[in-house]
This record gives C-alpha cells, sequence and structure tokens, in this order.
C-alpha cells in the first residue's frame, strides 16, 4: 500500500522518512519475548468486560494481538472541534486556549518521548500527566513506530503526518450548534479512511487525541438513538455531566435529525473530524479481513456504533468479531458498583451491543500507579487522568508481549524522570 501523493507531510530533517512509507512496512521487533509459545488468556492483572466476554471469545480476539509474528500497524488520529473551547468541558488542558495544542503536544511526545527537547509544550492539567507518556513507554516496550494523522486542527503539526484534509478546514462547530460540519466534509473523510483501512495488510491499532470528544461522542451516540447519557466519561476527575448534556440536547434539538437519521448526518450535526475518518477506516479495514483494537473509551464505542449503524444487520456480528476495544484499568472500573455490578464503560458497549445485536469485548491493562514514585502518576488513581493516546490498548498489547505491569510502572517512572528533566525548545 502506498499514501496518495501529498498526504504525508511534516518536517524530513526531524522525522526523515522513505517516500513509499506505509502502514504496511512499519517495523515491528518484539521486545523481552522469552522462547517458546506465550501463554494462553490474559496476563495478570488484564481483566475482560462485556457480552462477548466468554473464555472462547478471548482466545480468539487475542491470537492475532499475541501470535501474529507479522505485528501491527499503529495510527494515532488528531482531530479538533470547538466544543472543547467550552469553559469546563475538558480536562485535556486547563484553559480552552491550551486545549487548542493538546492533541499536537501529546502526538510529540508520542513520536519523541520525554528526553529530547520539543517543540509543542505539554498543556497544563489540574493534575496527573498525559497519557501519551504511558504510550510512548509502552510503544518502545512493543517496538511500534506510530504514525499520526491529522485532521481539523488549529496547529499544524511539525512533523511528518498524513494530511486528510486541506488544512484551511479547521477544526469542526461546536457541536451545540447542530452544524458541526458539513456534510461534504463528512463524506470525504469516511471514504478516505475507508481507503486507508482497505489498505491494510495487517492488524491496526486505532488511538485518538481529540480534546472534547467525549461529549461529541456522547452526542452522536444519543443521536443514534441510545441512552447513554449517565455511562459517559471524560477528562475530568468529576465530568461535567450537566454541561455535556445541555451541550448535547441544545445541538440535536438544532439538527432536528429525525427518527433513525444516517450515520453521516449524525456526525455532520453534531460529531468531530475524527469520527468519519476512524468509521471509514474501521469498516475498509475488516473489508480487508484485518483485526482491529479500537484504543480508548467513549469514543471509541461511538465510532464502532456509527460503523454498525452504517451496516445491514446481517452483517454486524461479523464485523464486530475482528474488533476489540483495548483501555485503562482506571476507565474500566470507573464508576463501578461496590456490590460487583458493571461500571460505565461496560455498561456502555453493552448498551451498543443490545442496540445493534451484537456481542461486543473490552479488554483492560493490568497497569496501575499506586506505587509510582510520582504524584503526577499517582493522580492516575485518584481519576484525575484515565485514557488517551491510545494509552489502555499499547500498555495492554505491551503485557501481552512479555511486559509485567511492574516493569511498565518502572519504565513509566524512568520516562516521568526524563520528561522533568528535559524543556521545549
Amino acid at each position: 500500500m502506498r499514501w496518495p501523493s501529498g498526504f504525508f507531510l511534516g518536517c524530513r530533517d526531524q522525522f526523515p522518512s522513505p517516500p513509499d512509507f506505509c502502514m504496511a512496512s512499519l517495523p515491528w521487533t518484539p521486545s523481552n519475548l522469552k522462547p517458546g509459545s506465550p501463554p494462553r488468556g490474559l496476563p495478570l492483572g488484564c481483566k475482560a468486560f462485556g457480552a462477548g466476554a466468554s473464555p472462547a471469545a478471548q482466545e480468539r480476539w487475542l491470537r492475532p494481538w499475541r501470535d501474529g509474528g507479522l505485528g501491527f500497524s499503529l495510527l494515532l488520529v488528531l482531530a479538533g472541534t470547538r466544543t472543547a473551547e467550552v469553559e469546563g468541558i475538558s480536562a485535556a488542558g486547563a484553559t480552552s486556549a491550551a486545549r487548542r495544542y493538546t492533541a499536537v503536544a501529546d502526538a510529540e511526545l508520542l513520536l519523541k518521548g520525554p528526553d529530547r527537547p520539543r517543540l509543542c509544550s505539554l498543556p497544563p492539567l489540574p493534575a496527573g500527566i498525559s497519557p501519551a507518556l504511558i504510550s510512548y513507554v509502552a510503544a518502545r516496550w512493543i517496538g511500534v513506530d506510530p504514525l499520526v494523522a491529522a485532521v481539523g486542527l488549529t496547529l499544524s503539526p511539525p512533523f511528518p503526518h498524513l494530511r486528510l484534509e486541506a488544512p484551511g478546514m479547521g477544526p469542526a462547530a461546536c457541536l451545540s450548534s447542530g452544524e458541526a460540519m458539513g456534510l461534504s466534509r463528512v463524506h470525504a473523510l469516511w471514504q478516505r479512511g475507508f481507503c486507508l483501512g482497505r489498505g491494510l495488510r495487517r492488524p491496526l491499532v486505532l488511538a485518538e487525541c481529540v480534546p472534547g470528544g467525549t461529549t461529541t461522542a456522547q452526542a452522536v451516540l444519543t443521536g443514534l438513538g441510545l441512552q447513554v447519557a449517565d455511562l459517559i466519561s471524560g477528562s475530568a476527575r468529576q465530568p461535567p455531566m450537566v454541561l455535556k448534556q445541555e451541550l448535547v440536547d441544545r445541538g440535536l434539538s438544532k439538527a432536528a435529525l429525525g427518527f433513525n437519521p444516517p450515520p453521516q448526518r449524525v456526525i455532520a450535526a453534531v460529531g468531530d473530524p475524527f469520527q468519519p475518518v476512524a468509521v471509514g477506516l474501521l469498516l475498509g479495514a475488516r473489508e480487508a479481513g484485518q483485526p482491529v483494537m479500537l484504543g480508548g473509551g467513549s469514543q471509541m464505542v461511538a465510532v464502532l456504533a456509527l460503523a454498525l449503524a452504517a451496516m445491514e444487520r446481517s452483517h454486524r456480528q461479523d464485523m464486530v468479531d475482528g474488533i476489540v476495544l483495548g483501555t485503562t484499568s482506571w476507565l474500566a472500573e470507573e464508576a463501578k458498583r461496590s456490590d460487583g455490578r458493571p461500571g460505565a464503560l461496560e455498561c456502555l458497549i453493552d448498551c451498543v451491543g443490545e442496540s445493534f445485536g451484537v456481542r461486543l469485548l473490552g479488554l483492560a491493562t493490568g497497569l496501575r500507579f499506586h506505587n509510582s514514585q510520582h504524584r503526577a502518576l499517582q493522580d492516575y488513581e485518584l481519576g484525575y487522568v484515565k485514557e488517551g493516546v491510545g494509552a489502555g490498548a499499547l500498555a495492554l498489547l505491551a503485557q501481552l508481549q512479555g511486559a509485567s505491569c511492574e516493569q511498565l510502572l518502572e519504565a513509566c517512572d524512568q520516562a516521568m524522570n526524563q520528561l522533568l528533566g528535559t524543556s521545549c525548545s
């Protein structure tokens, strides 16, 4: 697979890449693998959840990720929406101005690592540190090189990336307008993602960084007819549930979508640019016969629901049989009841599964930060940061390739030491 001319942009002097760079040629070097067959089942501390979490289904879903000698491709999609600029809507940056640059800063940390000068400062957070630090550590352990795509950003990334549309398109409008994007833009991004996905020749890990994205996820899920207001998380320790619902209600009221609207129309009304790209990628990858791990939480569940809504009912289970949601333990256990009843994310994927007549599977990494040396990492255990930049999926894959939770914790502590010792250029 070769990218069409003009797709790949960036500062080649800092990040050289061959002109025929493609997902299928990403290097994959397994680290610290012991001779012999990997152990069956989930690694220590990992958990499966959802209606599709039977032992047989887990083994079927895990096989290409654990045993695939050709490895996988990692794509991080950065996107922007003016929804993120609403005061109090997101903690992915302490101010609305800072959130305009969060995605680019996170991607640069993932690509360069914590010990090299970066052009973009990490935005100040109320607490914690970007999950891109976890993603960097896990990606290094696995030996996978990320590819970054950008769509609808205020700032063009200062590193090589896939350009999925003209940079002047800018972020989507706030979803409360009911006119987040033009329908033609949504259609073009959907088709662009589908073409890229259909050209895949090995499994795909799809990650995202979209400040404000949990709110647009809630909006499109509600637009599809699902009652999910109390099942959607967010980047804040206490997500602004009332504010989110107000924006969603306002946007959907103005959009007047009616009963059973087409998924592209829902995205155009209240979505963000990441969603049509991701849905297209998902559908294209599954048409190519490739498994997909969706790295994240409610934003990825929304993508999956949009893809299911675009398909005939008879084909839906076949599609999801090759899809798994990979996330962190902090997100998987959020709002979990003391009596053992499932948490919000498990209820969300089961809600989507029941609505579309399929059985969905979620997997959570066992990585925890109770014993970290750094307060910024310990803050994850307090709910200040939960997921992002594919952190949960990549940590899970690192465990499947032999990393222990203790080794990942130690590596994250070391990365924090390096981050605190460097400054932005």
